[in-house]
């Protein structure tokens, strides 16, 4: 076997012995303000569960969702009304060439009825002219009904899709509104958390709080935690034998560091030491 450990006395090492591991060297701080660390390190939890509930609103992919059909139907729409534009005119310009084709052979007509043309010819191809001309006259007014249907079906469906996006854009509205009142009762809740955060935190000392905070980013946010019934409330991890002797023998303001995951362990009456 090899020689005794040096034991402790007054909650100190002998100077020819090193620090464990499970000690943060030079570094003392009361009992209560390792007790208020608990407090500060209970706020950040909080804080980082409201940043989470914040981000995770339900409202925040009921909104992209709905804005995603949104912009699917404003294209659909925009589509629509283009056609409807298109249709307007070709509608135009076919009723256009109808009244062309109608002003001719009136005039036509008129040559006709009026007894002007005289040679059996030019009767013959007078004729033959207003007969083209009404077979023409039939078929650009052809033109002109499709032209109308399709224009009619597309202006349906611009007031079809107009509703739509109407109703889309209520449904944002509204999710909209409801995002915003949740995430001013969280920040509102964190504003609050952070003031007492900052007022028990402004009670720690320095060098302890420095040393929890260069901890909780290190461990996701976890700096300090509680020696409950002998495990680690960070990395829940019953502590060895060993390291529970070293702790029921440190001095009450030695700061511990859990073994496992180097947190700041605090001791409290639930310790089970």
């Amino acid at each position: 076997m090899g020689p005794a450990r040096p034991r402790l006395e007054d909650g100190h090492r002998p100077l020819d012995q090193p620090l464990p591991v499970t000690w943060s060297p030079q570094l003392n701080a009361a009992p209560a303000d390792q007790i208020r660390l608990l407090d500060v390190q209970a706020l950040d939890v909080r804080l980082q569960q409201l940043a989470h509930k914040r981000k995770s609103l339900p409202e925040h992919a009921e909104i992209e969702s709905l804005t995603k059909d949104h912009t699917q139907l404003r294209d659909l729409l925009v589509a629509a009304q283009t056609e409807e534009s298109d249709c307007a005119r070709e509608q135009t310009k076919a009723e256009q060439d109808v009244d062309q084709v109608r002003q001719r052979a009136t005039r036509d007509q008129q040559r006709l009825d009026s007894g002007a043309v005289t040679s059996p010819k030019d009767l013959e191809n007078l004729q033959r002219e207003i007969a083209s001309l009404a077979r023409r006259q039939g078929d650009l007014e052809d033109v002109v009904l499709e032209v109308m249907e399709r224009r009619e079906s597309a202006q349906e469906r611009v007031a079809e899709l107009t509703e739509r996006v109407a109703s889309v854009q209520a449904k944002i509205d509204d999710a909209t509104a409801r995002r915003d009142a949740a995430v001013e009762e969280i920040d509102g809740e964190a504003a609050t958390v952070s003031k007492e955060r900052e007022v028990i935190a402004g009670s720690v000392p320095a060098d302890l709080l420095k040393l929890y905070e260069k901890l909780r980013e290190q461990q996701g946010g976890i700096g300090a935690a509680k020696l409950y019934a002998r495990s680690c409330q960070g990395c829940r991890q019953e502590l060895a034998i060993t390291e529970l002797n070293e702790i029921r023998n440190a001095a009450p303001d030695t700061v511990i560091r859990c073994e496992n995951c180097r947190r700041i362990l605090v001791r409290t009456s639930e310790s089970g030491l």
